[in-house]
C-alpha cells in the first residue's frame, strides 16, 4: 500500500498538536486537519464515491483545500485540482474531461463569484453527481449555491481507515495550462507525489525549532502542492496559507510568521524587492532557503534578492508532467544563478532533437526527462501521451543548453522561438539583455507577425520607478547591445502584464 496521504497522517501521529495550518488569526494543529479530513473521506464515502473515483476541487489558498484534498486521498479516490479563475464552461470541460463524479467548490465572494461558476459548471457536467459548497463564511452551513461542506460533514465521524492504494494508483490529475489545445489531464501516481515531496523535503535542512513555509503558490497547481503543502506536511512544519499574493502582505506574514522557507515565481520576488526599494518596508530576517521555479528567473532579479536578504534564490525546474520537480541548484552544492540546477535525485535529463536523438555536449537541445516523477500519461489521451512519451522518456518542448558541470540552462520553451528571417531568436535571452537597461523592471519578449521577416522581435516592458525612457531609446539601446537579428524593434510599454494564477506571464495574450 502506499498513499499520498500519508504525509498529513505521519506527521499528526508524531506531532499532533503542532500547528499545522495559519490563516488569519487560525492556528490549526495537525490532529483537526487530520480529523476533517478523516470526515470528508467518511463523507465520500457515504455518497458511493471510493477507490478510482475523481473528485475535483476549486478552491484557493484556505485551510479547506488540505482538508478536502487529503480526504479525497483517504477515500481512495483522485485529486482533480482546478485553477479558481475558470468560467462555468472551462470548469464543465474540467470536470466531464476528468469524468469526476463530485465538486468541492469555494463558495467566493462578488470579485471572485467561484461558487456561482462552479454551480453553473457542475450542471454542464453529466458525470459530476455531487456538488459541495466551501463557505466564505467560518463553519457557515447554507448557501444559496448548494449544500456546504459542514452541513454535509455533520456528524460524520473523525477517524477513518485510510483506504488501500498501490504506488501506481492515480492521485492527483492535474491539468497542463492548455498553451496549445484544450488543457490534458496529466495523471500522477501517488509513487510520484510522494516521491516528489520527499525529495523536495529532503532538499533543504530543517530549522531548529520547526519550519514554517508561507504558501502564497497556488495550491490548486504543481508547485505550491508538492513543494510548500505535500512537502511541508512531510516535514511536520506549519503551513502559513495566503489566498492572494500581494508583495506588501507577503513580506509582513513572513516576518511575522517566522517563514523560513519562500518558494515562489520569478515575478513574486521582482514584486517584493519593488515594494522594498520602493516604499523602504523592512527585509525579513528569518527567511533561510527561497527557491524559484515555474519560470526563467531574470539574473539582475537574482542578484538584487541576494544583495537584500542575504541569502540567494535556489532555481529549479519542472512541470506539472513532473510532479513537478525535475532538476535544481540544490542546496549544500555550488549555484548557478541563471541555471535550473542539475537532476534531483532518482531522476535523469538529456538533450534531443526532434527525432528523439541524444544530443551530446553542450546543446541547444529540448529537454527530456525519465524517473520516478514523470506522470503515467495524460488522462484518456493516449495519442497525446505517445507524442511526448518515449521508452520511459518524457519530452518537455524546453530547449536548454547544458554545461560540463551538468547544469541545465534554459533557452526558452520550444513554442516562445521566435523565427525572424530564418534565424532562431529565443525570447529568455532578450529578455535577459534588456533587464540590464537601469530603466527597466520587467520585460517579456514574444514574436508577431511581419509580411518580409515572418515574425518580428516584440518587447513589452515594465518601466522602472521614475522612469523616462522612450520606445525610440530602448530600441536604439538593444541594438548596439544585442546581434541585428535579435534585438527588438518594437517596444511597448505597459503597466502590469498579463499572468496567470501562479504569476506566470501569459506570452498568448500578449501575442
Amino acid at each position: 500500500m502506499l498513499n499520498l496521504s500519508i504525509v498529513l497522517e505521519d506527521s499528526t501521529r508524531e506531532f499532533p498538536d503542532r500547528t499545522a495550518l495559519v490563516f488569519g488569526d487560525l492556528r490549526l494543529p495537525y490532529s483537526l486537519v487530520d480529523t476533517v479530513a478523516n470526515q470528508v473521506a467518511n463523507l465520500l464515502v457515504s455518497r458511493g464515491i471510493g477507490k478510482g473515483d475523481k473528485v475535483a476541487l476549486a478552491c484557493p489558498n484556505l485551510p479547506y483545500f488540505p482538508f478536502v484534498y487529503y480526504g479525497i486521498l483517504k477515500a481512495g479516490a483522485t485529486v482533480v485540482p482546478l485553477n479558481v479563475l475558470l468560467q462555468s464552461r472551462e470548469i464543465a470541460y474540467h470536470l466531464n474531461d476528468s469524468d469526476a463524479k463530485a465538486l468541492f467548490c469555494f463558495e467566493g465572494s462578488p470579485e471572485l463569484p467561484l461558487g456561482e461558476r462552479g454551480r453553473a459548471g457542475f450542471e454542464g457536467a453529466p458525470s459530476a453527481e455531487h456538488f459541495f459548497v466551501l463557505p466564505a463564511a467560518a463553519f457557515a452551513t447554507e448557501s444559496e449555491h448548494g449544500e456546504t461542506l459542514w452541513a454535509a460533514l455533520d456528524g460524520m465521524p473523525g477517524t477513518f481507515e485510510t483506504v488501500q492504494t498501490s504506488a501506481d494508483d492515480t492521485a492527483v490529475i492535474l491539468y497542463t495550462s492548455g498553451t496549445t489545445g484544450q488543457p490534458k489531464g496529466a495523471e500522477l501516481s501517488h509513487q510520484n507525489m510522494l516521491l516528489n515531496a520527499m525529495v523536495s523535503d529532503e532538499m533543504f535542512p530543517r530549522t531548529e525549532g520547526g519550519d514554517a513555509y508561507l504558501a502564497v503558490l497556488p495550491l490548486f497547481h504543481s508547485f505550491g502542492q508538492t513543494v510548500v503543502m505535500n512537502a511541508g506536511f512531510r516535514r511536520h512544519a506549519t503551513v502559513v496559507l495566503m489566498p492572494r499574493f500581494e508583495p506588501g502582505p507577503a513580506l509582513e506574514l513572513i516576518r511575522n510568521e517566522n517563514v523560513t522557507l519562500f518558494a515562489g515565481v520569478p515575478t513574486m520576488y521582482w514584486a517584493m524587492l519593488s515594494k522594498i526599494h520602493a516604499d523602504g518596508d523592512e527585509v525579513p530576517t528569518t527567511l533561510k532557503i527561497a527557491s524559484a521555479g515555474g519560470a526563467s528567473s531574470p539574473v539582475e532579479v537574482l542578484k538584487d534578492f541576494e544583495a537584500t536578504f542575504g541569502i540567494g534564490i535556489l532555481e529549479g525546474y519542472g512541470l506539472s508532467e513532473t510532479s513537478p520537480v525535475a532538476s535544481f541548484n540544490q542546496y549544500g552544492r555550488p549555484s548557478k544563478p541563471g541555471t535550473i540546477g542539475t537532476p534531483i535525485w532518482g531522476v535523469e535529463m538529456k538533450l534531443v532533437d526532434g527525432d528523439w536523438k541524444t544530443i551530446e555536449g553542450e546543446g541547444p537541445g529540448e529537454i527530456a526527462i525519465r524517473g520516478h516523477n514523470v506522470m503515467k500519461g495524460y488522462y484518456n489521451r493516449p495519442e497525446a501521451t505517445a507524442e511526448v512519451m518515449n521508452n520511459g522518456w518524457f519530452r518537455t518542448g524546453d530547449i536548454a543548453t547544458r554545461d560540463a558541470d551538468g547544469y541545465y540552462s534554459i533557452v526558452d520553451r520550444a513554442k516562445d522561438m521566435i523565427i525572424r528571417g530564418g534565424f532562431n531568436v529565443y525570447p529568455r535571452e532578450i529578455e535577459e539583455v534588456l533587464m540590464t537597461h537601469p530603466e527597466v523592471s520587467l520585460v517579456a519578449v514574444v514574436g508577431v507577425p511581419h509580411d518580409s521577416h515572418g515574425e518580428e522581435v516584440k518587447a513589452y516592458v515594465i518601466r522602472a520607478p521614475e522612469a523616462t525612457v522612450t520606445e525610440e531609446e530602448l530600441v536604439a539601446w538593444s541594438r548596439e547591445n544585442m546581434a541585428a537579428y535579435k534585438y527588438p524593434r518594437i517596444v511597448e510599454f505597459r503597466d502590469a502584464l498579463p499572468m496567470t494564477a501562479t504569476g506566470k506571464i501569459l506570452k498568448r495574450e500578449l501575442r
